[in-house]
């Protein structure tokens, strides 16, 4: 048994690591030759401001006195530049928006197991292609687009991570920092030969990374007045910073201006997601190269943010993010970046025809570079008579639109010659993709045979070794015959020497020769497996990653459930409490995933909820038990006092926070040694089943409270009572004939080590068991929040124990809030497998299968293209699925040693019953 579940999880390790081979690769190649446009360009240097989480509409509309939110943004609008919206793709982040920014390219998709710290890959990007490029700004968008690069020519000046403080009073010091440290710059290059030299050369970047908008917008959401008054120091800011390099240069018309934004944000504070408020970003534009305000008296935009923002009148041009790095690097003539997918925004060059069809020419060249690199590659990797090209753009195909295109230009028929461009464009584009996902078929299939074997496989060990469903079935077992084995082992060799001769990575070795010696196991015994009548149930559960409510309908038809039973007569007062506390818990999939906002009194009224619940058990175990020990009673006071602390906490925290004073020390004191202590305070209760499944409820509590800013806090107490419910239940419903006497579940005690001779096998009731485990972990997953979703974080649930941006620090404390739901099921099954006499380890099989089943399911909705939403959410869910099992052991493991473990602060130890 041992064996098969350390098989078990090697398998599911390569499974689940399957789909970053299959559908999340980077998309990234290496080996294109540098393509720039071959005539002067317009400008020699180049100022790139980002305003990080700036929405569109918060710097174009005009505030509640009619006047402009950001007047000089305006003024450059209506009288020296262009215009329009930045079009952003998710996630929107901070780094992939700096990166389809900068380098012209979104970030690709391997990324995400890697983080956004660090580089997954080498990219290309315009400020490896400057003469020099300057930054000011935060160290974590300046540092990654210098590491890594050879030379001397990239300058980064940047803040302490730790000024980036949500609760500090005002934030737009990281923006003030940033304009004051580029005077003290140009100020010390009028006495510096050598850097005044250096600012004085041609294709230099000038990079301003301006954080303090998002640091607002995260602790006071984009409506606050912070939020607006922080654009207005942008504004203010950068009218001087333009003001001063006009004089610096005297006026030479030589530099060219960007203002945009990475990302936007929504009205309550986050950005991730694909809302409009997050994917719609400001761009404007001025200086050298750029086109003057062109008034228009039609649009061709539908939506009515023209008038709204009171700019129907000038000429309005959108562009996708990516559009913005060929657009910088055809303003001060650098080389394209190599891994760029960017479309030339033409209309916003003010130039001849010429220098305009050029640049789209350079453009086409450089994304047509990246697509004959990569089929070279998939070419070589793959045998002649196994390679299928890209039909749409052949060769020669390829040849004639470049020779047309050139031809048109000579004949200064520059429109013709920019259509075919973009044409050829998009046919790389689509060829890239092609390439990218070549091998996706082959790999799907392996895996999918993986899949099907190891199901069927685990399924015949369930029937035939841990139930009675094969009773009368002949038990003699076939001697399997050599030929299979022999063809088995034949067809491994094939498929090894085939992969051999391709030059294949030695993961596509393991996915495709993984499922022969599964499929061997499951054909040797001559058995098919069968699908489980809980088949449907399945299904809803697939259904609930998709449409939460979903869930509610499961919380009801359980509800339902003891009227199609013997509960509703044989325990009245069981049944009733299990369709409350059923209904109750339905509510919450059908509140709102995220939007919504922070309430601070129902996270008072849980705790006061649960101070109440902690009386009346206290009050019942006094009356229960003939004395009631010191160091018990002692125990739950304390965990009481950890409760109200908790409330005390939240409450002056948020209070605190409101009138700008920060974290209290005290608070954080608190917070983080109720956190450390209800890991062990649960562990000095007696082993009663009751008292130490109240006591892990209370101490698990005091921490939630902490983590919860509205209806959550709710959540783990109502989920809990059901968990108490669901015990009774499981003990009245046991009617076995193994089982020859039935204990009172307040008669109960945990232990460390069972005795395994009262361990029984299988039956059909047991099946029902294990979903409903499966179905109360999902819940716990998604019933207060799709956690599939960036969106879905609400950094303010971290404020009582930190403000100070901390990426890892804040996400632990998300996971540990994520986890005390499992904490709780798990803890409530620990006590349903004591009370039923069922085998942890047959439980994990049938889990085992539900999860396969399910994994399957997500295996062929895993999306690499579409948003960055759908993207991000198709691999969340599979992972989940497929981190269930091994997830299972460690919440069975931590739930065995908070409900088993007991500590002694002093003396032998006591055991008392209740």
């Amino acid at each position: 048994m041992l064996l098969f579940f350390i098989l078990g999880l090697l398998v599911h390790f390569v499974f689940f690591g399957s789909i970053f081979d299959i559908y999340f690769t980077s998309p990234l190649v290496h080996g294109m030759t540098p393509q720039f446009t071959p005539l002067p360009p317009p400008a020699k240097r180049l100022v790139l401001f980002v305003a990080d989480g700036l929405r569109a509409d918060a710097l174009y509309e005009f505030d509640e006195n009619g006047n402009p939110r950001a007047p000089f943004i305006r003024n450059i609008i209506m009288h020296e530049g262009s215009w329009g919206i930045s079009h952003t793709r998710v996630p929107t982040e901070s780094r992939p928006g700096h990166v389809a920014l900068i380098a012209g390219f979104y970030e690709d998709v391997s990324a995400v197991a890697k983080g956004w710290k660090e580089n997954p890959v080498g990219f290309d990007s315009l400020i490896n292609e400057s003469k020099y490029t300057w930054s000011w700004g935060s160290p974590d968008i300046l540092t990654m687009f210098a590491k890594g690069v050879g030379g001397d020519h990239i300058y980064t000046y940047s803040y302490d991570a730790e000024s980036e403080d949500f609760g500090a009073h005002d934030v737009t010091k990281l923006d003030t920092w940033v304009f004051d440290h580029v005077k003290e710059f140009f100020h010390a290059a009028r006495n510096n030969q050598s850097l005044f030299s250096k600012v004085n050369e041609e294709k230099i970047v000038f990079f301003l990374h301006l954080l303090g908008i998002d640091t607002n917008g995260h602790a006071h959401r984009p409506t606050s007045r912070e939020y607006k008054d922080n654009i207005k120091v942008v504004d203010d800011g950068i009218k001087e910073i333009v003001s001063m390099l006009e004089h610096f240069y005297g006026n030479d018309g030589k530099t060219a201006f960007i203002f945009t934004s990475d990302h936007g944000m929504t009205d309550w504070g986050f950005h991730g997601a694909g809302h409009p408020s997050e994917t719609l970003t400001p761009f404007v534009t001025w200086g050298a190269g750029i086109k003057y305000p062109q008034k228009v008296s039609v649009q061709k935009f539908d939506d009515a943010f023209l008038k709204e923002w009171k700019l129907e009148n000038w000429k309005r041009q959108d562009i996708h993010q990516a559009d913005v790095a060929p657009l910088m690097a055809s303003l001060i003539g650098v080389p394209f970046p190599l891994n760029s997918v960017g479309i030339l925004p033409i209309d916003y060059l003010n130039n001849t025809d010429l220098f305009r069809a050029e640049s789209m020419f350079t453009n086409a060249m450089q994304i047509l570079e990246q697509f004959k690199v990569k089929m070279t590659q998939k070419k070589e990797a793959i045998l002649p008579f196994f390679f299928t090209p890209f039909k749409l753009l052949s060769e020669s195909k390829q040849l004639n639109i470049l020779r047309k295109a050139r031809s048109y230009i000579k004949q200064r028929k520059y429109d013709e010659a920019v259509s075919l461009c973009k044409e050829l464009i998009h046919l790389a584009l689509k060829g890239l993709s092609y390439y990218h996902t070549y091998d996706r078929f082959f790999l799907g299939v392996n895996v999918v045979l993986g899949f099907v074997g190891w199901t069927s496989y685990a399924s015949l060990l369930i029937i035939k070794s841990h139930s009675n469903l094969t009773r009368g079935v002949s038990k003699e077992v076939k001697k399997p015959s050599h030929l299979l084995a022999c063809s088995f082992i034949a067809l491994g060799v094939l498929v090894a020497f085939f992969l051999l001769i391709q030059d294949c990575p030695w993961t596509y070795y393991v996915y495709c020769l993984l499922p022969i010696p599964i499929w061997y196991a499951v054909l040797r015994d001559q058995l098919v497996a069968h699908l489980f009548i809980f088949t449907l149930g399945i299904e809803v559960l697939v259904l609930s990653f998709f449409y939460r409510y979903t869930l509610t309908a499961g919380l009801v038809a359980f509800a339902c459930w003891p009227f199609i039973t013997q509960l509703r007569t044989r325990a009245k007062s069981i049944s009733l409490s299990w369709i409350f506390f059923s209904l109750l818990l339905a509510v919450f999939p059908l509140m709102p995933v995220v939007g919504r906002k922070p309430d601070i009194f129902l996270v008072m009224g849980a705790g006061l909820l649960v101070l109440l619940l902690s009386l009346c058990v206290v009050t019942s175990l006094l009356k229960r038990k003939d004395h009631f020990i010191n160091e018990e009673l002692l125990l739950h006071l304390v965990q009481m006092l950890s409760i109200v602390l908790s409330m005390y906490v939240v409450y002056t925290t948020h209070d605190s926070l409101l009138k700008k004073q920060g974290l209290p020390l005290f608070n954080q004191i608190i917070s983080w040694i109720t956190l450390a202590s209800s890991f062990v305070l649960p562990l000095l209760s007696p082993t009663s089943l009751f008292e130490r499944l109240f006591s892990i409820l209370l101490s698990s509590m005091s921490a939630y409270l902490l983590l919860s800013t509205g209806y959550e806090a709710l959540f783990p107490l109502v989920l809990s009572c059901l968990m108490f419910v669901w015990i009774q239940v499981e003990q009245e419903t046991l009617r076995q004939p193994s089982v020859s006497y039935k204990q009172k579940v307040t008669s109960l005690q945990f232990t460390c080590s069972p005795d395994i001779t009262q361990f029984r096998q299988l039956y059909l009731d047991d099946v029902r068991r294990a979903f409903f485990l499966v179905f109360f972990l999902v819940t716990a997953f998604f019933g207060t929040g799709n956690i599939a979703s960036i969106n879905s974080f609400d950094l303010a649930s971290v404020y009582c124990f930190l403000t100070v941006f901390s990426p890892f620090m804040m996400g632990a404390l998300m996971m540990w809030k994520i986890l005390i739901p499992f904490v709780l099921v798990m803890c409530a099954f620990e006590a349903v497998q004591l009370t039923t006499q069922l085998s942890s380890k047959r439980l994990f099989l049938m889990v085992l299968i539900i999860s396969d089943i399910m994994a399957l399911h997500f295996f062929f909705l895993v999306k690499d293209d579409g948003s960055w939403l759908d993207i991000g959410t198709s691999i969340s869910h599979y992972v989940i699925v497929m981190s269930m099992t091994i997830v299972l052991v460690f919440l069975n493991g931590l739930a065995h040693l908070l409900t088993t473990k007991k500590l002694e602060l002093c003396g032998k130890p006591k055991s008392h019953l209740i």
